[in-house]
């Protein structure tokens, strides 16, 4: 059946070369296939957590819904109050972990929140206007409304408060990220107990 005759004597070794470069070439094959497979799951699974991070910093963070100024009795605004409720799309937003920076016309300083609800040169303060499942301080509704006070008599120098035409920025940081709004006095303020700023 098979002409063993005309068999080359050396064609056994041929074949166990050419096997053994087969199971070389498989085994590196097999080597670089687990390194590309470990390689894009890492890259899978960084790239989904830095999309998550990246959607909570845009989504998760405060809409500042008015500022009103309340005009003391020398003419000045010593409280600014800040109305607050949670950006559409995003999750809970908790306030007792926020800080706010104050950028004013004399200084700038960084601002936790208040414990005791008394806004002072160091903290502001976070009450409810609206709470809709009990949740202070802690916005988790879309229709929550909060208000963040800031006592600027405190925060400016020789405690003068913002006076007419002065210019301040107030960033509100969350865990998830910042929020930054550039406000200024109105040029008048004589004869009002509040102003919209």
């Amino acid at each position: 059946m098979f002409d063993t005759d005309n068999w080359r004597p050396d064609r056994a070794q041929v074949g166990i070369g050419t096997l053994i470069v087969f199971i070389a070439m498989v085994l590196v094959a097999a080597i670089a296939a687990g390194v590309l497979i470990n390689t894009a799951g890492f890259l899978q699974t960084k790239s989904e957590q830095t999309g998550t991070e990246a959607t909570g910093q845009v989504t998760n963070r405060v809409n500042v819904v008015s500022t009103v100024g309340i005009v003391g009795n020398d003419q000045s605004i010593h409280m600014v109050n800040l109305t607050v409720m949670k950006s559409s799309g995003s999750g809970d937003v908790n306030l007792s972990t926020a800080t706010v920076e104050w950028l004013g016309p004399d200084s700038g300083k960084i601002l936790t929140r208040a414990d005791d609800g008394v806004a002072n040169d160091t903290r502001f303060n976070v009450s409810t206007i609206k709470d809709i499942q009990n949740t202070y301080p802690v916005l988790v509704d879309q229709g929550d409304r909060f208000r963040i006070s800031l006592n600027t008599a405190e925060l400016t120098e020789n405690s003068h408060g913002l006076r007419e035409s002065e210019e301040f920025t107030i960033k509100i940081v969350t865990s998830a990220g910042a929020v930054t709004y550039h406000h200024s006095v109105p040029q008048t303020l004589t004869s009002q107990k509040a102003v919209s700023l």
